[in-house]
């Protein structure tokens, strides 16, 4: 009987990514400062799509009190619900109601994953679900 794991271990790697090229290129948003202050203990990163296009505050709403802190705020309120929620999962679904324009919001769904990070450290992701 032929092991599972070592089924693939004679194969090339041909590309890898790791999280850290990720940030460089700007695909993952590091925002691991700011999600401490909201209770998250591991790093966490946002994928470029969530981050341009719901996060960061569409222009005009500003004074509607819309901020990026104020949104990430808010993201990682809504994370923190799910996972708690959905304990001992790695993968969870989530919702976030964002101002889009004055007097209309946008439910989102959110996919946060929790894994390992370029050194095997425990690492959070968010992003949109078709961003995976």
């Amino acid at each position: 009987m032929v092991d599972k794991d070592d089924e693939y271990d004679d194969w090339p790697i041909i590309f890898s990514y790791t999280r850290k090229q990720a940030m460089e290129d700007g695909v993952l948003i590091d925002v691991t400062d700011e999600a401490k202050s909201a209770g998250f203990k591991v790093p966490v990163a946002i994928g470029d799509n969530l981050f341009n296009q719901y996060v960061s505050p569409p222009p005009g709403l500003e004074g509607e009190g819309q901020s990026i802190s104020g949104r990430l705020h808010d993201l990682f309120m809504m994370a923190h619900a799910a996972i708690r929620c959905q304990r001992g999962e790695s993968r969870v679904i989530f919702s976030v109601l964002f101002l889009m324009e004055p007097r209309k919001t946008e439910k989102i769904t959110v996919l946060a994953v929790i894994g390992p990070g370029d050194e095997g450290e425990p690492v959070l992701t968010m992003c949109l679900p078709e961003d995976e």
